[in-house]
């Protein structure tokens, strides 16, 4: 069948009924969008921005994760992966922007984003020569991280905020709508029976935002506040270049890359079952980095590839690009219309714990689907083990490292930087062992313990004979 007349939403070319794409999409846009908006929000606070100049980064966020991800569906020249992905302005770069942001505000992290951004284009354009240093242990082992350190999220969500000294934080009405949520997600994905097995994200978002309504926790004052419209204009937020500032964004833009690939390589094994090409992963990196690059002329801050959104891609196999184009459009249509943006926004954060923490769930499940690729040999598993063990071990205690510089602390605070580091590093320096050559070592160590045994015991008879013989 050819790709045009296919309407199925399991085919990366179907394009199925608007109708039956848009609940789909919605729940791609429900999943994301607090991800998207967060960000620029907690960035505005630390860099002193006006409450005119936070709202235009939080719709600008959007407008951007809304393009970004178009360029991934449908690529333009070598810009894109052609792969079914969301992506928006990502979490792993927070610690860094806020690092920027403190001391040379917004226009400090712009100028420094500039120069991320090219260094994730130079990875694109190289990565078919470097793949070889991910391999599916490295992939792996960061796929897996993304998903275990987005489980405080998920959960302090279902409690009732992102911030545990918010008020009513851990109430039994925020987790009596948070539970709701998921139960209703789990009994749509596991015995509902076709359209709404598809879309259980979304009926338990509906349900969920129907109980918190009655509840009276749905907040309906961003949506007034909001504006109708709004232009993205180039230079609005002001550039300025700091050479420190371009260090660090350098370095973590070339960080993410590994998440990315990572993410994308998810994509590719849980949601279309198979490896993702050269091709594929080189165009996701260099649409990244366009997009990275040119937002921030418009005060765009970086994007990234969208963790829950592989997971719900893993879990529905729902891979059609024109279900998640639909996805990316209403997110343009979010950036350039502040009261549709704001009307996603009044969603109370427990109903979107207990959407989501099932999706991140599924992230954690693909990290060890890819890990498994790679034989488990002794190597490979200390590899793994290792990097979660200390990315996961400093995330749990921050305090571990506040007597570093800030530089430092900024690199080593994010558990996805420390896994990639961790595992790229070890994946380089330890010898490659296969199973079988592991097993061949240890019936070498075998025999030579039990020849010195035997040569032991040869020397005790030779010695006690020796005795004999003396005495006699």
């Amino acid at each position: 069948m050819k790709h045009s007349q296919s309407k199925s939403v399991f085919d990366y070319h179907g394009k199925p009924s608007f109708g039956q794409a848009l609940p789909l999409s919605f729940q791609h846009i429900l999943a994301m969008i607090m991800g998207a908006v967060t960000p620029p929000l907690i960035v505005a606070g630390v860099a002193g921005a006006t409450a005119q100049e936070t709202m235009l980064l939080v719709q600008i966020a959007l407008f951007f994760s809304g393009v970004s991800t178009l360029l991934q569906l449908y690529p333009v020249a070598r810009f894109g992966a052609g792969m079914p992905t969301i992506f928006g302005v990502g979490f792993a770069y927070v610690p860094s922007l806020i690092a920027i942001g403190s001391v040379y505000g917004i226009p400090g992290i712009l100028g420094a984003q500039i120069a991320g951004g090219i260094a994730m284009i130079i990875v694109g354009i190289f990565i078919k020569q470097i793949r070889h240093l991910f391999p599916p242990v490295v992939a792996g082992t960061v796929v897996l991280v993304i998903g275990l350190s987005l489980y405080d999220i998920a959960i302090k969500y279902m409690a009732g905020s992102g911030n545990t000294a918010a008020a009513g934080f851990g109430s039994g009405q925020n987790w009596l709508v948070g539970l709701t949520t998921l139960g209703v997600v789990l009994c749509c994905s596991q015995f509902a029976k076709g359209y709404f097995r598809l879309a259980a994200i979304i009926v338990g978002i509906l349900v969920g935002y129907t109980l918190s309504f009655f509840f009276g926790m749905v907040d309906f004052t961003r949506l007034a506040d909001a504006p109708w419209v709004m232009i993205p204009t180039p230079f609005a937020m002001g550039i300025e270049f700091h050479t420190s500032a371009v260090i660090s964004m350098v370095v973590i833009c070339i960080v993410n890359s590994v998440q990315t690939i990572g993410d994308l390589s998810a994509t590719a094994i849980g949601g279309m079952g198979r490896e993702m090409k050269d091709s594929e992963l080189s165009g996701g990196l260099l649409g990244n980095g366009a997009c990275t690059l040119i937002g921030a002329f418009f005060g765009g801050l970086p994007t990234a590839s969208f963790s829950q959104n592989v997971g719900i891609v893993a879990m529905t196999k729902v891979i059609s690009r024109y279900v998640l184009g639909i996805a990316a459009v209403f997110l343009i249509l979010a950036g350039l219309l502040p009261k549709f943006g704001a009307a996603m926004t009044t969603i109370p954060y427990p109903v979107l714990g207990g959407a989501t923490i099932i999706v991140f769930g599924m992230i954690t499940m693909t990290g060890i689907q890819l890990l498994v690729k790679d034989e488990l040999s002794s190597r490979n598993i200390t590899i793994a083990a290792l990097s979660v063990a200390l990315a996961m071990g400093i995330n749990a205690v921050p305090e571990a490292i506040a007597q570093l510089p800030d530089t430092a602390r900024m690199l080593i605070g994010s558990p996805v930087i420390v896994a990639a580091t961790v595992a790229f590093v070890l994946n380089m320096v330890l010898p490659k062992k296969s199973l079988q050559d592991e097993a061949r070592e240890r019936e070498q160590i075998e025999q030579e313990m039990n020849g010195g045994a035997k040569e032991k015991s040869d020397a005790g008879f030779q010695s006690k004979g020796m005795k004999i013989e003396a005495g006699s």
